[in-house]
Order: C-alpha cells, then sequence, then structure tokens
C-alpha cells in the first residue's frame, strides 16, 4: 500500500497492445490521476493515454539503453514531487507497454527509489497472449523468461524451453543464435503483435533466424527445446572438473596447496605465449591467426587452475565458480565508475588512480601498499612497490636515480647493468632475489611510515 508521507506514482500496463487488453483497473487508474505520462508511444493502444507527456525523445538522446530508463525515473520522481508540493495534488500515472513488471527497468527504478511511493495496478502482460498462442501451461512445461538484451548471460547452462523477450531487432537475434550451440534441425517460434490485427506467429529455421525476420518492439521467441546449453563449452569445462575430482584418483589427492606451482607455472606459460605472441608484430600490425593457437591453449591450462581452485572450495562449502565470475563482474562494475556511475577519467593515469583509491577504500587498507603480495618474484614486487607510490603521485630522487643508475638511453644497456648486478650478488655469495626484496621490503616500510604521518616528499624511497 502507498505510504501517505511520499509523493505517489500510479503506474499501470497497457497489456500486449490488442485492443480489448486494457483491464478496467487501467483505465480507471488513467482517468482517475491528472498528470499523465506514457514510456513510448510506440504501442497499438497508446492513443488511449489522452494528454500524455511521452518519453520517445529520450530514447532518441540517450547513448545508452540504461541512460533511457534512468532518465525516464529521475524526471517521473521530479514530476511526483512537483505535483505532491501543489495546492491541489492531481496526482501522476505512468503508463508502460504490457505489464508493469515484467521487464520494465524504469519501473524497477522508481520501485528501488525511496523518494516516492509506487502503486502498481495489476496489467495484462504479453506472456498471457503468447502461453494462449502457443497452446502451453508455462509451470507444466518449466518455461524460462529470458531477456534477449541479456540471454548469453542469462540463459548460460540453461536447456530448453525458453521464452525470449526484447527481441526488437536483428542484432539481438544475432546475439541469440550466436550463444546457443544448435544444429539446423532446431527451430524457433517468432511470436509478433500478439493480440493485434498484425499477429503473426511462424517456425523459422535455427540457421535462419536473424536474416528472415524483420524484428520489431512487439517481437518476442520460443525456443521449444534447446538440447545444448547456452554457453555450453564453459558449463561443460565446470562439469567436467567435478568428474574428475570423483573419478581421477590423482585429481581427487590435489589440495590447494599441492595446486600451487602448477597455478604459477600456467600463469608463466601464458606470459610466454603472449611474449610469443607479441614476436609476430613487432610494429604493433595484427599477428597472424595461427600465433594465437599457444595462447588459446595455455590460457585453456590456466583456466583449468581456475576451476580447480574453485572446485575444492565448492567442495568445502565456501564458494564455486559461479560465485567467482559474479564476484568479478560486480567488483568490475565497482571499479569502473567512469562507465557506469558518474565519475570522469579522460585519460588511463586518471583510471589507474581511480582503481588504487577505490580498493583502498573497499578493503579498508590503511596504506596503498597494503595488498601487494610478497610472494611475488623480487623483480615485480620492486616494480609493484615503485609503481603504487607514483601512482600517489610520489616520485623517486632524481639525484639518487643519476648516482646509481644513470640513464644511458640503451634499453639493451640497462639490461647489462641488471645482468651484472646479478653476477656480482653470485661472486659475493648473495641471493639477488632474497637482497632486492629486502631491499624493497624496506623502501616499502618507508614510505608506509611517511603515509601515515602525511609527510610524503620525493625523497622517501631511493635515497
Amino acid at each position: 500500500m502507498a505510504s501517505e508521507a511520499l509523493p505517489v506514482i500510479t503506474i499501470c500496463g497497457l497489456g500486449p497492445g490488442g485492443p480489448g487488453d486494457l483491464t478496467e483497473a487501467t483505465v480507471a487508474a488513467i482517468r482517475q490521476n491528472g498528470r499523465r505520462f506514457i514510456r513510448t508511444t510506440r504501442h497499438p493502444t497508446a492513443h488511449r493515454v489522452e494528454d500524455a507527456i511521452s518519453f520517445d525523445h529520450v530514447y532518441e538522446q540517450a547513448d545508452q539503453i540504461a541512460d533511457v530508463y534512468a532518465t525516464i525515473a529521475d524526471e517521473l520522481v521530479a514530476a511526483a514531487i512537483d505535483d505532491a508540493s501543489s495546492d491541489a495534488p492531481a496526482g501522476v500515472v505512468y503508463v508502460v507497454p504490457g505489464s508493469p513488471l515484467v521487464l520494465e527497468r524504469s519501473v524497477a527504478r522508481l520501485r528501488a527509489d525511496d523518494r516516492v511511493s509506487v502503486n502498481l495496478v495489476p496489467s495484462l502482460s504479453f506472456l498471457d497472449v503468447a502461453w494462449a498462442r502457443l497452446g502451453i501451461d508455462p509451470i507444466e512445461e518449466r518455461v524460462r523468461l529470458v531477456d534477449g538484451h541479456t540471454f548469453a548471460a542469462d540463459a548460460a547452462g540453461d536447456v530448453g524451453p525458453l521464452l525470449v523477450a526484447h527481441t526488437h531487432a536483428e542484432w539481438v537475434l544475432s546475439d541469440i543464435k550466436l550463444a546457443v550451440d544448435a544444429g539446423p534441425e532446431m527451430v524457433a517460434v517468432v511470436l509478433q503483435g500478439l493480440g493485434t490485427a498484425d499477429e503473426r506467429i511462424v517456425e523459422v529455421p535455427w540457421p535462419e533466424l536473424d536474416r528472415s525476420i524483420e524484428a520489431d518492439h512487439l517481437t518476442s521467441l520460443y525456443l521449444p527445446e534447446v538440447t545444448a546449453p547456452v554457453a555450453r563449452e564453459l558449463q561443460r569445462s565446470v562439469e567436467l572438473m567435478a568428474r574428475l575430482r570423483r573419478e581421477c584418483p590423482w585429481d581427487a589427492e590435489q589440495t590447494h596447496e599441492s595446486l600451487r606451482p602448477y597455478l604459477i607455472e600456467e600463469t608463466y606459460e601464458v606470459v610466454e605465449a603472449i611474449d610469443a605472441l607479441a614476436a609476430t608484430q613487432p610494429n604493433g600490425d595484427g599477428a597472424p591467426f595461427e600465433a594465437y593457437i599457444d595462447l588459446e591453449e595455455e590460457l585453456g591450462d590456466l583456466w583449468f587452475q581456475i576451476l580447480f581452485h574453485s572446485q575444492l572450495a565448492t567442495e568445502q562449502g565456501a564458494f564455486g565458480v559461479e560465485d567467482v565470475a559474479r564476484t568479478l563482474h560486480d567488483k568490475l562494475v565497482s571499479r569502473h565508475p567512469h562507465v557506469f556511475g558518474e565519475v570522469e577519467a579522460d585519460d588511463a593515469a586518471a583510471v589507474a588512480r581511480n582503481w588504487e583509491q577505490l580498493k583502498q577504500d573497499e578493503k579498508s587498507r590503511g596504506s596503498v601498499m597494503d595488498g601487494i603480495p610478497t610472494a611475488l618474484p623480487a623483480l615485480l614486487f620492486a616494480k609493484k612497490v615503485l609503481t603504487k607510490a607514483d601512482r600517489t603521485g610520489v616520485a623517486a630522487n632524481q639525484a639518487w636515480l643519476d648516482e646509481h643508475a644513470p640513464d644511458s638511453g640503451d634499453l639493451n644497456d640497462l639490461g647489462t647493468t641488471l645482468l651484472a648486478l646479478v653476477e656480482r650478488a653470485r661472486i659475493a655469495g648473495l641471493d639477488p632475489e632474497t637482497i632486492l626484496r629486502e631491499a624493497t621490503l624496506a623502501a616499502k616500510a618507508r614510505f608506509q611510515q611517511a603515509e601515515s604521518t602525511d609527510s610524503l616528499t620525493n625523497r622517501w624511497i631511493l635515497g
């Protein structure tokens, strides 16, 4: 029930599009509310909402579909607040195609907005007409509803039947076709204009899905039987890993600790494959297709290690590979506010600075140095420490650099200098890996001490 303390937005739906699809409750809501808004006039019964403000212009101006929903929600909230503050509130009604609760992203945003209260009026959706035309009981058949825009992700691992909405363009149909591992024998049922005078229901061979259909905003897709799961190969690798743990004596004995050296080895082999790939394109031109074969194989070996550790964690009830993927997805979204939020980043350096600050805030770290694995090889460890410092705006002491590591401008000479230092350490009976790590740890400690007292200077680490 709507709260009296907040401005109220009444949301109702026009149904699938047929002249008899408008419910009495929807008609009453439209008549009783003073200010009317409609998501789009591209609907057969949109004319029934008289004197309505359309959001069609938002679709034309926005760069991304997510921006459309955000703008619509913000404008509706502003209208509701303005209406509630007037001397004689007339109410605000928002009318959408179909049903308010079926794939309506703008409605989802409004329901999550704590500035307004939402009054939902149940309406007929395209689903009800689809079940009637297909002659199926969706519960008995266990049909799953999937959004065509996010089909590959949302339907991953599923087998049919599937009803796919938001298939309004050829590119959406093409993405769906590519996501399913199906042969020419598979057919799709294309549903267009359900409930309207232009209703059309046809079966289309799978290879022709994105070639013979002119999709529009009233197009949906029914897949009676998807026999191969979407994202099949990824799903097969997960299932294979579980079987190896059950049936292979060697795999069954492994632990996180015993797999550690293999993870390191496979990582280096991926790096070696990348180096080999780079060697085929010295001028930055695209490498030949054959050069990618080794990289593909080595990435597969590394993926096996990720699967293995995820399977071990699954057996302990800790997490699964799907949690790994979800955590990665959420982390990348949160670490890219310049893509998914309102933060601006004009160049890669700004992105890197934002990344470090966000990571420090997320993990409640007291220092930008926290989180650098000390188990890294010493050279990589040293580079990470120096890079972290540089991203905070702290530079090395140039005078110290000139004295201890003069820059000849010759990268080969720099490599020779490093090699000579390793030889000096060897002759002296010292391990260069150990002494470099100790020097880096000392430099890191100096930085953190200065960081804690807000006294960072350009002489903190080298000299």
